[in-house]
């Protein structure tokens, strides 16, 4: 199983950004899919995690309202909305696939496969 993330990118405080995460070598839908950021400093933490089949979503309170976890299963592919961005969300957004249909952890330790990251900078 592999997954790569993109989409990062340099963008105004109140701008936008989609962050994809390609799965190769596994149906996610099957699975939870999660996404964790780490900021310069700081622990890497939870962001937002999904699972499909249940259409069960979680989100951290600090992106509440602002991100959306979606999928398109046809591509294989995750995506992380990230809309009315703020300084603070400056990190590197990682993704992540918990295999089977668990509950959408927040967790890393549940999950077993991770993304390489991708950067989001998020100027004032």
């Amino acid at each position: 199983v592999q997954l790569q993330a993109s989409g990062g990118g340099l963008v105004q405080a109140g701008g936008s950004l989609r962050l994809s995460c390609a799965v190769s070598g596994r149906t996610f839908i099957w699975d939870v899919m999660g996404w964790f950021r780490q900021a310069p400093g700081k622990e890497r933490e939870f962001v937002a995690s999904i699972q499909f089949v249940r259409a069960d979503t979680n989100y951290a309170d600090a992106v509440k309202g602002r991100f959306t976890i979606s999928g398109d299963n046809a591509k294989n592919t995750v995506y992380l909305q990230l809309n009315s961005l703020k300084p603070e969300d400056t990190a590197i957004y990682y993704c992540a696939l918990r295999p089977g249909l668990g509950n959408p952890s927040v967790y890393e330790s549940d999950y077993s496969h991770w993304g390489q990251g991708t950067q989001v900078t998020v100027s004032s």
